[in-house]
């Protein structure tokens, strides 16, 4: 388990340096067996513009589980409607090492369905 997570912290990191170059702001996925987060940071890294997760209130009404597809995909519809509020229109998509399959690809696509583009 070990050597898995460490590569998918080194595939994170990689990933988050070239961000850095492009001074994008940035969107955060990180995934849990439970549940799963999407945020969106300033380009420095140093605030937290948007914020969205199966943690919420509103999302809890409409899912059971906040660790399959469906509830991913909820999540990026928040997270996209939060940043039209905040006047984000186009941000850098940080999977944090993850595949780009399942759970993280439902929160992608409900996010450009949303109106944000990355």
């Amino acid at each position: 388990m070990f050597e898995k997570n460490s590569a998918r912290l080194r595939r994170a990191r990689q990933t988050r340096h070239k961000i850095r170059e492009l001074e994008a702001l940035r969107l955060t996925v990180h995934r849990t067996n439970c549940h799963i987060y999407a945020q969106i940071s300033s380009p420095a890294g140093d605030k937290v513009l948007a914020a969205a997760s199966t943690l919420e209130k509103e999302v809890r009404t409409h899912v059971k589980n906040g660790g399959n597809v469906k509830a991913a995909a909820i999540v990026g519809q928040r997270i996209a409607e939060k940043a039209k509020l905040a006047g984000i229109e186009k941000v850098a998509f940080d999977r944090a090492g993850y595949k780009y399959h399942g759970r993280v690809k439902a929160l992608a696509d409900a996010a450009r369905a949303g109106g944000l583009k990355f």
